[in-house]
C-alpha cells in the first residue's frame, strides 16, 4: 500500500522511484487522493532530486495513461507534429503546418498559449476573425481527413494527459518549472497522447529561451527524444537559437501577418529558413521522400491549405488583422552595426504592451507587440528607426521602452558573422 508523505521522502532523500510508486502517486493526484500540497511537494523534491531516465518514462506513462490517447492510423497518411519549447517571435508552426500538410502528411497540432515573455500559438491565431481554437476529435479528424487541408491546430482537450495539466499549474507557482524532467514529461506526455506516429522537436537555446544555456538544452532535447522513441513516436530534436527574435514581429497580430508573407513566398529570411528546415524533418520523420517544401511555398500550395485550414476552424483567411489603436517608434541615438539584439528584452516588451499575459487566463491585445526594423548586420544613424511599439493602452509604453534599454548593441564597425539557427541535431536515444 503506498501512501503520498513516503512517496514525497523517498524522492527528497534521492531514492528512485519505483514503477508502482509513480503509478500510484499520478492516479492518485489526478482523482483527488493527493492533494495539491503533496505534489508540491514531491514536484520540489524532483526539481532537487531530479529522475533518471526510467522513472521520467514511467512518469510520463502514468500522465498519458491519466486520460485518453488519441488514434489517427485510420487516416491513410503518415501523421507527424513539431513542438517548440518556445521563444520570441516563434511564428514557426503558423506557416510550417500547412506546408508540410501540402507535402502530403497529416500534421495535428496540439499547441497552447503563451505565459510570460514567450507567445503562444492559439493567442495569434485567435487574432483571426472566427478562428476557434478548440475542437473535438471528430472535427480534428474530419479536417486531417480533408485531401485539401491535412493540418489541423488546435488547444489538447481536458481529457488528454489531465494529470500533466493539473500539475502544471502546481509548478507554475510553486518555483519547479524549470525542471528538466517534468517540462520533458509535461510536453511529451501530450505529444503522444495526441496519437501523432513521428515528432520533430525544436528546443530554443538561448537569452530569448527559457534554456539559456547550451548543456542544459541538449539534456531537455534529448530526454524528449528517449521518451518519444520509448513510447513508439519517431522523435528527433533540432537544438535552435534564440538570442534574437525570430523574424521582425513579435505579438499576435503581427506575427500572423509574418506568416502569411511567408506562406506568399515573402517574409524574413530566418523564419523562412527555419520553416524550411523544420518541415525537411518533419518529411523525413514521417517517411516522405522526394518533396521539397520549397516548391510548395512557391506554387501556392501552402498558402492554399492555410486558407482551408484557417476556413475549417471558423476563421476568416480575407478579413483585416486587428491593428492596435497606438504606435510609438523607437530611433537608435548612435551611428554603426547592429550587432545584437536582445531576444529577452523584446520578449519582455511585447508582454508589457499587452501581447502576453501575467497568469493562465488572463485576456492579451491581439494588436499589441513590437516591430523590428533593425537586426543584427544592418548599419544604423542616429535617428534610425529601430523599432515600432503597438498597444491599445499607452500607458503601457513606458514600462515596454524600460524593458528594451540596451536591446540593441550597435558598434561603430563590425564584421559580418553569420550565425547558424540550427545548432545541433539530435535523433538517436541515449543509453
Amino acid at each position: 500500500m503506498h501512501d503520498a508523505a513516503s512517496i514525497i521522502a523517498a524522492k527528497r532523500d534521492g531514492r528512485e522511484l519505483s514503477g508502482a510508486e509513480i503509478d500510484w502517486v499520478v492516479e492518485a493526484f489526478t482523482h483527488g487522493v493527493v492533494a495539491d500540497e503533496q505534489m508540491s511537494a514531491l514536484a520540489m523534491a524532483i526539481y532537487f532530486r531530479g529522475m533518471t531516465r526510467e522513472e521520467v518514462s514511467r512518469w510520463t506513462t502514468a500522465m498519458i495513461s491519466s486520460g485518453r490517447r488519441l488514434d489517427f492510423t485510420h487516416l491513410g497518411r503518415p501523421t507527424v507534429d513539431k513542438h517548440s519549447t518556445g521563444g520570441v517571435g516563434d511564428k514557426i508552426t503558423l506557416p510550417l503546418s500547412p506546408l508540410v500538410a501540402a507535402c502530403g502528411a497529416a500534421v495535428p497540432q496540439l499547441s497552447g498559449r503563451g505565459l510570460g515573455h514567450t507567445g503562444g500559438t492559439l493567442d495569434k491565431l485567435e487574432a483571426i476573425s472566427g478562428w476557434r481554437a478548440d475542437l473535438d476529435t471528430s472535427e480534428m479528424a474530419e479536417i486531417l481527413s480533408d485531401p485539401a487541408i491535412g493540418a489541423v491546430v488546435c488547444a489538447a482537450g481536458a481529457d488528454l494527459a489531465p494529470a500533466d495539466r493539473r500539475l502544471y499549474a502546481l509548478r507554475d507557482v510553486t518555483g519547479t518549472v524549470e525542471s528538466i524532467p517534468l517540462i520533458a514529461s509535461s510536453i511529451m506526455s501530450k505529444k503522444i497522447a495526441e496519437g501523432t506516429e513521428a515528432l520533430v522537436l525544436d528546443v530554443k537555446v538561448g537569452s530569448g529561451a527559457f534554456m539559456k544555456k547550451l548543456d542544459d538544452a541538449r539534456e531537455l532535447a534529448q530526454t524528449m527524444v528517449d521518451l518519444g522513441n520509448d513510447a513508439g513516436v519517431r522523435t528527433l530534436a533540432l537544438l535552435t537559437a534564440m538570442d534574437t527574435p525570430l523574424g521582425l514581429t513579435a505579438g499576435n497580430a503581427l506575427e500572423v501577418r509574418e506568416a502569411v508573407e511567408v506562406l506568399a513566398g515573402g517574409g524574413p529570411s530566418d523564419v523562412v529558413e527555419l520553416t524550411l528546415e523544420l518541415a525537411r524533418e518533419m518529411l523525413k520523420a514521417a517517411g516522405i521522400d522526394g518533396v521539397d517544401p520549397a516548391d510548395k511555398l512557391r506554387n501556392g500550395a501552402a498558402m492554399d491549405r492555410w486558407r482551408a485550414m484557417i476556413g475549417a476552424q471558423g476563421g476568416d483567411p480575407d478579413g483585416p488583422l486587428p491593428k492596435a489603436r497606438h504606435t510609438e517608434v523607437i530611433l537608435s541615438e548612435t551611428e554603426g552595426v547592429v550587432c545584437g539584439v536582445d531576444a529577452m528584452a523584446v520578449g519582455l516588451a511585447a508582454w508589457r504592451l499587452g501581447a502576453g499575459r501575467a497568469r493562465q487566463g488572463e485576456p492579451v491585445q491581439a494588436g499589441a507587440g513590437i516591430e523590428l526594423h533593425a537586426k543584427p548586420g544592418q548599419r544604423v544613424s542616429a535617428g534610425t528607426p529601430l523599432a515600432t511599439l503597438h498597444t491599445d493602452t499607452p500607458e503601457r509604453f513606458t514600462s515596454a521602452k524600460m524593458s528594451l534599454a540596451g536591446a540593441w548593441t550597435i558598434v561603430a564597425d563590425a564584421p559580418t558573422v553569420t550565425t547558424p539557427l540550427v545548432i545541433e541535431r539530435i535523433e538517436e536515444p541515449s543509453g
